[in-house]
């Protein structure tokens, strides 16, 4: 399981093996618009990067903190 699942998972307090890349608010029930501040923050610690506030408002799914992670220049070894 990937880093990046890991960390959402712990953040949303969901199995690891529940997330998917179209995991979204609309999926996972405890994707509380709270806890997608503190999965930013996690995702910004964790990886180095720093998300504009258009990046971050554009997530609307794991596959989308995907693309932005490698905008950033992070590679996702899934």
């Amino acid at each position: 399981m990937s880093k990046l699942y890991n960390l959402i998972a712990r953040v949303m307090n969901v199995p690891a093996s529940s997330i998917t890349d179209d995991s979204s608010p609309e999926s996972i029930e405890s994707w509380t618009s709270f806890k997608g501040y503190v999965l930013l923050y996690e995702l910004e610690s964790e990886f180095k990067v720093k998300f504009t506030i258009d990046e971050a408002m554009d997530v609307k799914k794991v596959a989308d903190i995907k693309r932005h992670l490698g905008n950033h220049g992070v590679v996702l070894n899934d």
